[in-house]
């Protein structure tokens, strides 16, 4: 028998399969479609909303200079999500959950709430609302985002980075839509002054700011996914998102408390926290590859997978090296099915982590066999790239 790539032997067929999580076809459509149809009515009612108090022009100065911070909100918490990449239709459904519906739920529920607190007469009804009742309606909102997802897609839903990474997103769409409104009520108030000190604060100083307060909530729903006791589930999503709205109201409190105010509170516990997350988002990726490898070995030893693959396989340097190589000896079929191959390996991995936890879902063993012949089925077409 000739070795796949040798001369006068069949160029090898490069299996187009993917993870085996597709759903059925027409409900895959119908779902698309009522989630489609959702969006498109918050972006309308959205469009209405800032229609209201924004000329055109403002809209769109204020939106150029929004997105501004997703440049760097959105490929931070991709470039978490590095090990087993979360499905595209999910990470943009997650983006446009906070740009479109937590933020047209909570226009309309801060709203109402501030329209009561004006009738009873409160004290400050306008502090009152930004420190106790928009972090309550703005992080219920963006924490059921993640719930949601979790929900859809619970068989894949790992743990705490998925959930820190589906937070960072819902957060990041939801500044996004929030900051339109903010940069263009201060272009409008105060002019050009007003609005490049707005995108000072808001955009420069705390970018960070919603999707860290939504990733706490994240945290705790990715804790209560890995845990065994349906007590202990359930308190780590209400600490989780507890916490997310006590940190968002300290950043409103510090907000309303002046310039110097706000000044001291940014150096003395906003940036450590910000730090403190970054290194924590640091440890999460570093973490996650030494779960790869821990849980891949045994399968190594098993021979489905070779040892010096279960060690490209936990770390990223040399995942990319293993992409480059593909890419150069067999073309950029041999490259998916590299990808195809490295995800399909990781799936394989924190499938195996929940099956020793005890918390895997019904019809685990059969998925983790399937994997196995994904994983054999890709790594059969690129060894077998012919050289172009």
């Amino acid at each position: 028998m000739q070795p796949a790539g040798a001369p006068g032997s069949p160029a090898p067929q490069w299996s187009p399969a993917a993870n085996p999580t597709r759903r059925p076809l027409l409900r895959t459509v119908i779902t698309a479609g009522i989630v489609a149809s959702g969006f498109l009515v918050c972006l309308l009612v959205l469009l209405d909303i800032l229609g209201q108090r924004l000329t055109t022009q403002t809209i769109v100065v204020a939106a150029l200079m929004a997105i501004v911070p997703v440049f760097v909100i959105v490929p931070t918490f991709l470039w978490l999500d590095r090990y087993e990449a979360e499905p595209v239709r999910y990470r943009v459904f997650a983006f446009l959950w906070g740009a479109l519906v937590a933020v047209v739920g909570a226009f309309f529920l801060n709203t109402f709430g501030l329209k009561l607190l004006v009738e009873a007469a409160w004290n400050d009804p306008l502090a009152t609302g930004a420190v106790y009742l928009a972090p309550v309606t703005e992080e219920t909102l963006k924490g059921l985002g993640i719930l949601l997802i979790f929900l859809l897609r619970r068989r894949e839903f790992d743990g705490v980075i998925d959930g820190i990474v589906y937070a960072g997103l819902i957060g990041a769409g939801f500044a996004f839509s929030e900051n339109i409104l903010y940069l263009g009520q201060a272009y409008n108030e105060y002019g050009s002054e007003g609005l490049t000190a707005t995108f000072l604060v808001r955009g420069l100083m705390g970018p960070f700011g919603h999707p860290l307060f939504t990733s706490l909530t994240g945290i705790g729903i990715g804790i209560a996914v890995t845990a065994r006791r349906p007590a202990t589930r359930v308190l780590a999503v209400v600490v989780g998102w507890v916490c997310a709205m006590l940190l968002h109201g300290l950043w409103n409190l510090s907000a309303l408390a002046g310039m110097d105010g706000f000044f001291e509170a940014y150096l003395t516990y906003q940036v450590p926290l910000f730090l403190a997350f970054l290194g924590f988002l640091l440890w999460l990726r570093r973490r996650e590859g030494r779960l790869i490898g821990r849980h891949l070995s045994p399968y190594a030893d098993a021979g489905w997978l070779t040892h010096a693959e279960v060690t490209m396989l936990s770390h990223l340097r040399l995942r990319r090296a293993a992409r480059s190589w593909a890419r150069r000896t067999g073309g950029r079929a041999a490259r998916r099915s590299m990808d195809a191959f490295q995800d399909s390996a990781s799936d394989l991995a924190l499938l195996r982590s929940r099956i020793v936890r005890g918390t895997a879902e019904e019809g685990a063993a059969a998925r983790e066999l399937v994997l196995l012949e994904a994983i054999t089925a890709h790594r059969r077409d690129f060894i077998g790239s012919p050289v172009t």
